[in-house]
């Protein structure tokens, strides 16, 4: 992947797509994705990880409910790396992600994940350039392990919204019931190093990229679900799997 400007790239469906449409085949997507997922787990030679990516409030824990929570809860998991605890930081920074990563038949899906030891710990100058550019290089060699040896595919996704329309999301956190209890104060000064995090996206886009990156629309909630699903669904279909007979 060449040069990548994430201020040139939409953030929002076509408008020939119409909600009520997408909407529509969505359902049809996840019954697809339940039965697909039921044979992933049965079948037991493949396995998948999911990177979620994106900015505060660009949907990534939507995404998850929306797309995954049809299926299976024991063929899917889902992780969440927050700050590192003492024991983690007492080791190398891939330690705590090789600990989840997906066993045959399984679904993992990392809500943040290893990238952000290469974004916020460059923002926030807590690793230089030259330790920036090792770690990503270090998590091309990880992916490639997990990809080559051990069947998984890895999907990558970065969830793409305008800076308004985080700032917008960050305060309906503050108005709506139904959202205050995600409200933390730390989102804004976060916001305001927009810019900082995006020149650090788009370096780990670009130096990551052995696995491609997905990079999804998503000012637009339903969009994005959509176009997630599509994608996973695809990559379900083209392992031509098939369910295992009475065992012997």
């Amino acid at each position: 992947m060449g040069k990548i400007k994430l201020h040139e790239i939409d953030t929002r469906a076509p408008e020939k797509i119409k909600k009520e449409e997408i909407k529509s085949k969505m359902q049809g997507l996840l019954t697809e994705l339940d039965e697909m997922q039921n044979l992933l787990y049965a079948e037991h030679k493949h396995s998948i990880l999911i990177v979620v990516q994106g900015m505060d409030a660009s949907g990534k824990d939507g995404l998850t409910r929306d797309v995954f929570t049809s299926m299976n809860p024991q063929g899917v998991n889902v992780n969440s790396f927050k700050e590192p605890t003492p024991e983690e930081l007492s080791h190398d920074f891939l330690w705590r992600i090789h600990q989840h990563a997906p066993s045959k038949g399984m679904i993992e899906v990392f809500n943040r994940s290893h990238y952000e030891d290469v974004l916020i710990t460059r923002v926030h100058k807590m690793i230089d350039d030259r330790t920036a550019k090792k770690r990503m290089q270090a998590i091309n060699d990880f992916e490639k392990i997990l990809t080559e040896h051990n069947d998984t595919t890895i999907l990558k996704f970065y969830l793409h919204v305008t800076h308004q329309e985080q700032l917008k999301r960050l305060k309906e956190r503050m108005e709506l019931p139904q959202k205050m209890w995600k409200y933390n104060a730390s989102d804004f000064i976060e916001s305001e190093m927009w810019k900082k995090y995006m020149k650090c996206y788009e370096d780990a886009i670009e130096n990551c990229n052995h696995i491609p990156w997905h990079i999804i629309p998503s000012d637009q909630n339903w969009y994005k679900s959509y176009l997630v699903a599509t994608i996973l669904l695809k990559t379900l279909k083209g392992f031509k799997m098939k369910y295992p007979g009475m065992k012997k």
